[in-house]
C-alpha cells in the first residue's frame, strides 16, 4: 500500500488500527531510508504514541553512503534535505554555504540537477563537490570536482535524468585576497591546474580567488588564447 506525502496523514490511522490488531507492517522506500527526507515519520510517531514497538532495519541511506565515499573530512556535517526551489530560499542557502565553512549534504531530483548545478557554477564556483547519482543501483555514478566541471559531465551523460542525487559540498572559507605580484594570465593557468577546469570557467574563479577585475581577467583569457595560437603556428 502506498504511503506518500499526500496521503500519509489519512492512511496513518488505518495502519495504526492494523498494528493494534496484531499485524506487522514494514515501511520501505523506493530509494534510501524512510523518514529521512521521505515519508514515514508520521506513522512512526503515531505508533510510538500507541506504545507500538518500532524497529529500525539497517539499510541504504544516501546521506551516510555519500559522505563515506566523498573523500571529505566529515567529522561533522549538516544534512539540509532537498535543495530549495524558491529564489529567496536559494539565496539564503547560498549565503550559508559562502559564510559558514563545513560539509553540507543535499538531495536533488534528476529533473532539476542541471539547473541546480548551473546555480552552483555561477555562485559557488570554487566549491568542491562530490555528486552521487543512483547510489547502489543501476545508474550509479560519482562526479567530483568544481561545479562547472560536474555540470559539463552531467550535460554529456545521457542517463543523467535517471536516479536520485545526493550532493556532498565542501564549503571552504572565503579565500583571503591574494596580493602576490602575479599576472592575470598566470592566475588563470593556476586556476585551470588547481580546479581541472576550462579557460572559460577559470575566468570567474580567478577573479574571485585573486580579487581581480573580471574584465581584466577576461582580457587576459583572450591574451592567453592568442599566445597559444602563436605557439601552435609553425
Amino acid at each position: 500500500m502506498s504511503n506518500h506525502k499526500f496521503n500519509e496523514y489519512n492512511s496513518c490511522e488505518y495502519f495504526i488500527r492494523e498494528l493494534l490488531n496484531g499485524k506487522n507492517i514494514a515501511v520501505i522506500s523506493d530509494a534510501g531510508t524512510p523518514c529521512i527526507s521521505d515519508p514515514g515519520a508520521v506513522l512512526v510517531r503515531r505508533a510510538a504514541e500507541n506504545n507500538i514497538i518500532v524497529e529500525g532495519i539497517p539499510g541504504a541511506c544516501a546521506v551516510s553512503t555519500a559522505v563515506s565515499i566523498s573523500g571529505f573530512d566529515a567529522k561533522t556535517f549538516s544534512f539540509m534535505g532537498f535543495f530549495p526551489r524558491e529564489t529567496g530560499d536559494i539565496k539564503k542557502i547560498l549565503q550559508t554555504l559562502k559564510n559558514n565553512p563545513g560539509i553540507y549534504i543535499f538531495y536533488e531530483s534528476p529533473k532539476r540537477i542541471v539547473k541546480t548545478f548551473e546555480i552552483f557554477a555561477e555562485h559557488l564556483e570554487s566549491a568542491d563537490i562530490c555528486l552521487c547519482n543512483d547510489l547502489t543501483k543501476k545508474f550509479e555514478r560519482i562526479y567530483r570536482g568544481a561545479p562547472d566541471k560536474i555540470l559539463a559531465e552531467l550535460r554529456e551523460n545521457k542517463y543523467a535524468e535517471n536516479g536520485e542525487y545526493t550532493l556532498v559540498i565542501s564549503a571552504a572559507e572565503t579565500p583571503e585576497i591574494i596580493k602576490a605580484d602575479i599576472s592575470a594570465e598566470a592566475a588563470l593557468v593556476e586556476v585551470m591546474l588547481k580546479h581541472d577546469c576550462t579557460l572559460k570557467a577559470a575566468v570567474k574563479i580567478a577573479a574571485a580567488e585573486y580579487s581581480l577585475n573580471k574584465n581584466e581577467v577576461y582580457a587576459a583569457s583572450l591574451n592567453l588564447k592568442k599566445i597559444i595560437r602563436q605557439q601552435d603556428t609553425p
